[in-house]
């Protein structure tokens, strides 16, 4: 079955309105072979709980050994079962599902992040796992918030289609021995944050105050410094119907954020995703990195733990934080699997205390799972402890980004990457580009409620 696209008046392509809730979640992947990995298409088969079984991770590269490392474990527990690891890096993830979804090939497990769960849930491609939950062991062991979570952006029918691994947090990265040595204070205000990456620049000397990140993954670094700065604490105004992106407050954060790229960072940062942007701070000369807990271990390995602190983001006027969310991650199980029974044995083990443990103590990452949310080893990861305190004690207001729209990756991603990058150059206006933003997130904002009914 092909899904129904039309051109939206933005121009831009989406899932018709006939496809999307009800009928959509009806549909089946389109994948129709088998391609030998055991997820072939149409709604696919319990199977022998044996055998060989697909993985996709979602951030290969950068997570690939504890991936491996927690697949071997599996594995020695689950003689029976062969699990394929297939690493993809998080910028290509989305774009290789949905070309799998269309023409087949789909995994029978796989990365699956609030960010992007709509649009596979949207196209059919994953299976609920509610049911599954219910007779498990985690059940009742996993983080509510997280689960509430995946349910929210899983596009209104109130399903679980992710089995949580881990939350992330947005992180601010200083380099102490720097701050130190220019006599400056903490950068804990959003004040001390712009005067702090001036007074460290000196282009002659290669030195700059801050990298910014102009390539994939742009959008959301520049949404938390603008609601950031603004201290406005909802993503839509009190009708549901109207973005607040182009709030006037945020318009004005985001000139001044803007403004910083090239004055006090590098020229590179207008094509830096996040692995250039990291690399480049852990091995230059350059004051303060926003980022996420993710990076923390890349960090110390460059750094070592005395050089840098990651702190929460900056306070506005008042001490108020404000941050938008970061999504939840998760992994999922594709409808076409031919072997769901192995394919659940190895979410429950990838997502046990033991396995979620060990992958976020390598990642840096708050666990789902509340056993492993216990070890030592997150008092001794100071940002990890840090971020967790400063979502539980009061202090911090998250801006909930729209991940149920099916249309919000392409729109945050695709869509408005190069009109950012055109921003940071000086081509185009803070205000153009949030008009233009809030018309398209105003519009997939309409299709869904009408969706919805």
């Amino acid at each position: 079955m092909m899904i129904s696209i039309r051109r939206s008046s933005t121009g831009r392509r989406r899932t018709s309105a006939a496809v999307a809730l009800g009928a959509v979640l009806a549909l089946t992947a389109t994948a129709c072979g088998d391609d030998g990995s055991g997820a072939g298409g149409g709604d696919g088969a319990e199977g022998s709980g044996k055998g060989k079984i697909v993985f996709w991770d979602n951030n290969g590269g950068v997570r690939t050994d504890i991936w491996k490392e927690i697949i071997a474990d599996f594995e020695k527990a689950n003689p029976d079962i062969d699990v394929q690891y297939v690493g993809i890096a998080s910028t290509e993830y989305q774009s290789k599902v949905d070309t799998a979804i269309q023409g087949g090939g789909l995994p029978d497990v796989g990365g699956v992040t609030a960010s992007m769960l709509a649009g596979f849930a949207a196209q059919g491609a994953l299976d609920s796992l509610d049911f599954r939950l219910a007779k498990s062991p985690l059940n009742g062991k996993l983080n509510k918030d997280m689960i509430e979570s995946l349910r929210a952006a899983g596009g209104g029918d109130n399903k679980l289609y992710s089995i949580p691994t881990s939350a992330n947090n947005g992180v601010l990265y200083y380099r102490t021995d720097l701050f130190e040595k220019a006599g400056l204070e903490e950068p804990t205000t959003w004040d001390r944050f712009y005067d702090a990456a001036e007074k460290l620049t000196k282009k002659g000397s290669n030195e700059f105050g801050y990298t910014i990140r102009g390539g994939a993954g742009s959008i959301a670094q520049a949404l938390d410094a603008m609601y950031g700065q603004s201290g406005i604490t909802s993503f839509w105004d009190s009708t549901g119907k109207k973005t607040t992106v182009n709030d006037p407050k945020n318009i004005e954060a985001l000139e001044k954020y803007a403004a910083l790229f090239k004055k006090v960072t590098p020229a590179a940062d207008l094509n830096n995703d996040f692995t250039k942007m990291v690399a480049q701070w852990d091995s230059g000369q350059i004051g303060m990195l926003n980022h996420n807990l993710g990076s923390y271990q890349d960090h110390v390995k460059a750094l070592g733990s005395d050089k840098f602190r990651g702190i929460p983001q900056p306070t506005g006027p008042g001490g108020k934080r404000v941050q938008v969310s970061n999504p939840v991650d998760g992994v999922g199980l594709f409808k076409g699997s031919k072997n769901k029974e192995a394919a659940w044995k190895f979410i429950e083990f990838a997502t046990s205390a033991p396995s979620s443990s060990k992958f976020n103590e390598a990642a840096g990452q708050v666990p789902a799972h509340m056993d492993a949310a216990k070890d030592d080893w997150i008092a001794k990861a100071e940002p990890t402890k840090l971020a967790a305190e400063a979502l539980s004690d009061g202090s911090t207001s998250i801006v909930q980004l729209p991940y149920y729209l099916p249309d919000w990756n392409t729109i945050s991603k695709a869509e408005n990457e190069p009109n950012f990058q055109k921003v940071l150059l000086g081509d185009m206006s803070a205000k153009e580009f949030l008009d233009t933003l809030a018309g398209q997130l105003n519009e997939a904002q309409a299709e869904w409620q009408e969706q919805l009914g």
